[in-house]
């Protein structure tokens, strides 16, 4: 039984390197892969996402949340400095996306950006890199699970305790976030998201004013060109921009799961095309017609009966995304305890229980994240600036 083979020479190889194939062995049919081992009908299919499922799952992790800060950083930075930063982080997102494709192709046993760190940097490299992927995506599943009790309190009109909907948030995203196989999670990718915060931006354009705006006089938006924020404010819009390309860390576990790791390259620009041409058009056109009584997230920016209609529409996507983000370290934990074993391919009890332990684990530290930090605009900050800068550093390397 063989690996994925592995280029020989470099990327400019990598168009003849074969995808990991099902085999025929003793009259039972299974695929061996380099990571998850020989996998079977007797468990979980983990090499079943095709490249339109991987583009979905790609967007997913990054639009779900990120949008919804965009227009706010494009207000405190001002219009042009905010599209040229975000572009800026566009093109260096791309370029270490993309190398991740290369790094996989060149060394089909790697899973996650820990294995990467080992290769380069030894054990300790490994080590940091492991626990800040965990880390990384543990907060930003508590971001998503604050998303989601922000939009039950608008559908509901406050309905109950804030509390309450964060438990409710992270009970539905716990048992969603135990799907074991991206193949599946690609499913539920599909949804509206996209065209909920599209809903918005109609709205902010055709409304005579933003909700926070003052409701009575003349009204004008005060959109900047550009803008004079103190180093602070700045800096938290810029990893706020930074948040939004979120997505880059969990691509080595995608591609992992990718029928054929070769298509890796086209899913991931269209995926980042459609990406940044959405942040620029939402963000400009929100911010246009906003000014500074843009809202964070942005969903609330056009008034209660639109934010209660968007919101409506955008719970299934966040819900989806907060599963992917929950499910994505839960995953990275459980390979990791299980690798090499019967027990990571089989149905068994150790493999039921290992791994909802790790999916319970990672959805209870993530609620403890969304109680401690309610505030979506700081959370997001937090989690790009202590968290995703440095991992585009380590990714560029």
């Amino acid at each position: 039984m063989s690996d994925m083979p592995k280029a020989k020479n470099g990327p400019e190889e990598l168009a003849t390197v074969l995808s990991q194939v099902g085999e025929i062995h003793n009259g039972t049919s299974y695929t061996h892969d380099a990571v998850f081992g020989d996998i079977t009908d007797e468990g979980p299919n983990y090499r079943n996402v095709g490249w339109p499922g991987t583009t979905v799952l790609m967007l997913k992790t990054q639009i779900g949340l990120g949008v919804l800060s965009i227009p706010s950083a494009f207000d405190t930075l001002g219009l042009v400095p905010g599209v040229i930063i975000l572009l800026v982080v566009a093109v260096i997102t791309t370029w270490s996306d993309y190398m991740i494709g290369v790094f996989k192709l060149l060394h089909p046993t790697v899973y996650s950006i820990d294995d990467a760190g080992g290769l380069m940097f030894g054990h300790i490299g490994r080590v940091i890199l492991g626990f800040s992927f965990c880390l990384y995506w543990t907060f930003v599943a508590g971001s998503g699970i604050l998303s989601i009790s922000i939009g039950l309190n608008a559908v509901s009109t406050h309905g109950t305790c804030t509390a309450v909907f964060v438990a409710i948030a992270t009970i539905v995203a716990f048992v969603l976030g135990s799907i074991r196989t991206l193949g599946r999670i690609s499913w539920l990718a599909y949804n509206l998201t996209c065209f909920t915060i599209l809903i918005v931006t109609i709205a902010v354009g055709i409304q005579d004013r933003p909700s926070a705006a003052p409701q009575t006089g003349t009204w004008k938006s005060d959109y900047k060109i550009v803008n004079s924020p103190n180093f602070s404010d700045a800096m938290s819009a810029v990893s706020s921009i930074v948040f939004a390309y979120t997505g880059t860390p969990a691509f080595f576990a995608i591609v992992s799961e990718m029928r054929d790791p070769r298509n890796y390259t086209r899913s991931l620009l269209v995926c980042q095309s459609c990406v940044t041409a959405i942040y620029i058009t939402i963000g400009c056109v929100v911010y246009y017609y906003c000014g500074s009584y843009v809202a964070s997230p942005a969903l609330g920016s056009a008034g209660v009966m639109v934010k209660k209609i968007a919101y409506g529409f955008a719970l299934p996507g966040l819900i989806v995304t907060t599963t992917l983000v929950i499910h994505l370290p839960a995953k990275y934990i459980f390979v990791r305890m299980l690798q090499g074993s019967r027990h990571l391919v089989a149905n068994t009890v150790v493999h039921w229980t290992t791994w909802l332990s790790c999916t319970f684990g990672i959805a209870i530290i993530a609620y403890i994240i969304a109680s401690a930090i309610p505030v979506f605009g700081s959370l997001v900050s937090l989690v790009g600036a202590l968290l995703e800068s440095p991992r585009l550093t380590a990714d560029g390397l």
